[in-house]
């Protein structure tokens, strides 16, 4: 049941989605662009996007007990918002690749726990805005579709030392609206650290995130070393960025179709449709020679990560109770970006300048299948509800 005001709740939710996504969608696509400019060599950017998965496993942590301790997620936002801010202004001064480094791990500290603790706060929303969580997500996909295009021509015209600016200026905006949010995390009862641990050492919980550890290194994988496959393919700068457009706005009906019909599904076997939807795409992957039919395998981002991020979070809920929610997303976020991230940014990137990338992205294939079965298996073991 709604109550007076869900509306307004859940079109602030939505807003900060879409200008959180925004801000993604800079530093994915046009940050890497702007180091380029400033004369870095590209082991020096790989060195600096490096340093936001190891770091957001800490971050991540951190935040979600700290959210769950205090019983609030607004309060952490506006400070992660905060020294967003702060360390972007530093940024602009930078000039040493050591002080950019330096300034952009301190970055991704601030950074990285903001999507996990977004997700909290739209999944505990539900009871009181009537919206499920894909209804609010859907509109991070449009913010990240749009600001990837129309960012994409005003950098364009006006340069690529404009894109801090352009940052800071989405940050800001995020922090506006961040406190503007209901604390939803306040109304549950404050967690008890011994039973969270107890928790998440049942059969059920541990098997889901080792096979969603297992999904995400492949998803890691193919994500952090498709711009560079389709460069050495000979694709332009506008093919790769149509590439990541694609995948974002082909996430937009399949969250649609999620938010109205998901919940009649159960969560197991869309995990496992998702995972094998990831094992073709990346076999595909594996055995694509010209790079045009890249946006092709770039519309089952839909039906390969649009299912499973969206399910994976439901099913967290049924796994979870309320007031172990921002631990929870901590640690699943721990798992998909951070531990996964450090894995294939290391070994998946000996393997890639070793085999290349038919047997790499194969590798990634391969990873998924096994998850696929996993979750299978665990659907028919009965651990689904």
């Amino acid at each position: 049941m709604t109550r007076p005001g869900s509306m307004k709740e859940s079109g602030l939710l939505r807003a900060h989605m879409y200008f959180f996504y925004s801000t993604m969608a800079m530093l994915v696509s046009y940050l890497p662009l702007y180091f380029a400019d400033r004369g870095f060599t590209p082991s020096q950017i790989g060195l600096i996007y490096a340093t936001g998965p190891a770091v957001s496993i800490a971050g991540n942590l951190l935040m979600g007990l700290a959210s769950d301790k205090y019983r609030t997620i607004k309060k952490l936002l506006v400070l992660l918002f905060a020294g967003q801010l702060l360390i972007l202004f530093m940024l602009q001064q930078a000039q040493a690749f050591g002080w950019v480094l330096a300034i952009m791990t301190v970055f991704y500290l601030f950074q990285t726990p903001v999507q996990p603790l977004s997700d909290s706060l739209a999944l505990l929303s539900a009871a009181h805005t009537g919206r499920n969580y894909p209804s609010i997500r859907i509109y991070g996909s449009i913010g990240f579709a749009v600001s990837a295009l129309a960012i994409g021509f005003l950098l364009k015209a006006q340069g690529s030392g404009f894109t801090v600016t352009v940052t800071l200026a989405l940050v800001a905006l995020s922090l506006c609206i961040s406190f503007t949010l209901r604390d939803y995390q306040g109304e549950v009862r404050k967690m008890d650290f011994s039973g969270f641990f107890a928790l998440i050492r049942k059969p059920s919980i541990v098997a889901f995130f080792v096979f969603t550890l297992v999904l995400s290194v492949a998803h890691r994988m193919y994500e952090g070393f498709l711009a560079l496959t389709l460069r050495e393919m000979g694709a332009s700068q506008s093919l790769i960025g149509s590439a990541w457009l694609t995948s974002a706005l082909s996430e937009i009906p399949i969250l649609y179709l999620l938010g109205k019909y998901g919940h009649k599904l159960k969560e197991l076997p869309l995990l496992a449709l998702a995972s094998f939807m990831y094992a073709v795409r990346y076999f595909l992957m594996s055995r694509l020679e010209d790079p045009s039919y890249v946006i092709l395998l770039q519309l089952m981002h839909s039906i390969s990560f649009g299912i499973f991020f969206s399910t994976s979070l439901r099913y967290m809920t049924y796994l979870l109770p309320d007031e172990y929610r921002s631990s929870g997303q901590a640690l699943y976020a721990v798992v998909w970006a951070g531990v996964a991230g450090v894995v294939s940014g290391t070994v998946g990137g000996f393997w890639f300048e070793t085999y290349g990338t038919q047997w790499f992205f194969t590798t990634a294939s391969v990873f998924a299948a096994i998850a696929g079965i996993g979750f299978t298996a665990l659907h028919l073991t009965g651990r689904s509800r």
